[in-house]
């Protein structure tokens, strides 16, 4: 059984959905204001290499991921821009499809945007007014929160913590609230910026109340999972959880999940602190497949410490499954249809895929899976020394490969060329062979060789090889 590290609770929590075989995971996505950094990134990887971990468990999975298209920091990038709200968002969603595409990761279900969504949003924050917890000020409307009596159940903030920061701030807004601690479900237009009519005059929504509307109306009003950043806990999934159960009267959530930061010299990535690293600039110098690698690789709680370094690494590492896979492959043309010892290589195989599901069935712990995946290279790579291999164990090793590289979201394939220390590896099995009379495993290896097109010489201090032009 699936265990789920569930923030609410602060422990590991087995895993019940709502509907046997189904879950209703909502993720909150991006602010479309700029072009996503790896930190963004981070959350989009991680949740969606648990969603496809979630698949090949057997699991269907609706999974929402949001759009906020409208926000102070979007008006602000239209002004400096001198475009519209709408073309700023549509512009930088693009640019974020074309970045996570590249990162492999899948399409939501349902990808809702906020403009998409405002009469939705009206008549969420009415309901709100007419039972009480939200009231009308001068054009904004706020949430009532010292009513909601679970505030502060998920961050551990207590109300006493509220006061005293809100204590602190001065301004119109602050004025306008029956209570400090009060916080915006919908602002009253400010003018030149972008607004809806609505009962309360022209505006627009509040950050919060957009994704308790989307996640309620695309999954209904108890989902299986909520996800995203740890910045994310409080205030705004806190007051998602507000908003939602004083509509409903029902559990918005079951499991509330949060991923770990990005670091850059173990300081957070973050646009206002200026340390990012823009994924769209990564990927024109470094496969993006590397970074998906990095991020899918490493447990999605605890943080990360970016580098061109651990970049590197990680494509050195998805090098190695890849040439595995690829000899492999090239090998099963020749390999025999069964041999004496296949029961004991196929038990072992089995044993790799039950060590693998055991690890990702602990909170997905994608650091262990991948240890996993190293071993089944190793096993590969030592099977693939004998003089003959059995077809049946080269496809259920594949197949094991294709299986845990879905899961963390890399499309197996030959990369363009072999490394060094491959080829060196390659030509030193070649010589073996010859040496040991298998002249058909050295022809699979100079084949192999010429299709990457590396040209063996031999010459009175052995062989020499370079690539071809």
């Amino acid at each position: 059984m699936i265990h789920v590290y569930n923030t609410l609770t602060r422990k590991k929590e087995p895993f019940r959905p709502l509907e046997e075989g189904k879950i209703k995971m909502y993720v909150c996505g991006p602010t479309v204001y700029n072009y996503i950094h790896i930190g963004n990134a981070r959350s989009t990887v991680a949740f969606d290499t648990i969603r496809r971990y979630f698949t090949y468990r057997g699991y269907e999975v609706a999974y929402v991921s949001n759009f906020t298209d409208v926000d102070d920091k979007i008006i602000r990038a239209a002004k400096e821009l001198g475009q519209t709200a709408p073309e700023v968002a549509d512009k930088f969603i693009e640019a974020f499809y074309a970045d996570t595409e590249a990162l492999e990761v899948e399409k939501p279900t349902h990808a809702p945007r906020v403009m998409e969504n405002i009469p939705d949003i009206i008549a969420f924050v009415e309901v709100l007014i007419g039972n009480g917890y939200a009231y009308e000020s001068d054009g904004d409307v706020y949430y009532r929160t010292r009513r909601f009596k679970k505030y502060g159940e998920l961050s551990r903030m207590s109300i006493d913590d509220l006061e005293l920061g809100a204590s602190n701030r001065l301004g119109d807004e602050t004025d306008k609230k029956e209570d400090p601690i009060d916080f915006a479900l919908w602002k009253a237009a400010k003018e030149g910026e972008i607004s809806w009519d609505s009962p309360w005059g022209k505006g627009r929504p509040g950050w919060h109340i957009e994704c308790s509307v989307m996640a309620t109306k695309y999954l209904g009003d108890t989902i299986d999972i909520h996800a995203g950043g740890q910045d994310l806990a409080f205030p705004h999934h806190e007051n998602e959880i507000a908003q939602s159960e004083a509509k409903t009267h029902q559990t918005f959530a079951n499991y509330w999940m949060h991923n770990g930061f990005v670091t850059m010299n173990d300081e957070k990535m973050s646009k206002s602190i200026g340390n990012v690293v823009l994924v769209k600039d990564l990927r024109e110098k470094h496969d993006p497949k590397a970074l998906r690698f990095f991020m899918a690789t490493a447990h999605y709680r605890r943080p990360i410490n970016y580098s061109i370094e651990v970049i590197e690494e990680a494509k050195t590492n998805l090098n190695r499954i890849e040439t595995a896979y690829f000899n492999a492959s090239h090998r099963l043309e020749q390999a025999e249809e069964t041999r004496d010892t296949d029961t004991a290589d196929l038990n072992q195989l089995e044993a790799y895929k039950m060590d693998f599901i055991e690890h990702m069935d602990d909170d997905f712990q994608a650091q262990n899976g991948i240890t996993v995946v190293y071993d089944l290279v190793r096993f590969i790579n030592r099977y693939m020394d004998a003089a003959a291999v059995s077809k049946e164990v080269l496809k259920r090793a594949l197949a094991l490969i294709e299986e845990f590289m879905y899961v963390f979201g890399i499309t197996i394939e030959m990369s363009e060329e072999l490394l060094d220390v491959d080829v060196e590896k390659l030509i030193e099995e070649r010589e073996t062979a010859r040496k040991e009379r298998n002249f058909q495993r050295a022809d699979e290896i100079r084949d192999l060789l010429k299709e990457q097109n590396i040209l063996l010489e031999d010459t009175p201090q052995g062989i020499r090889w370079k690539r071809g032009e």
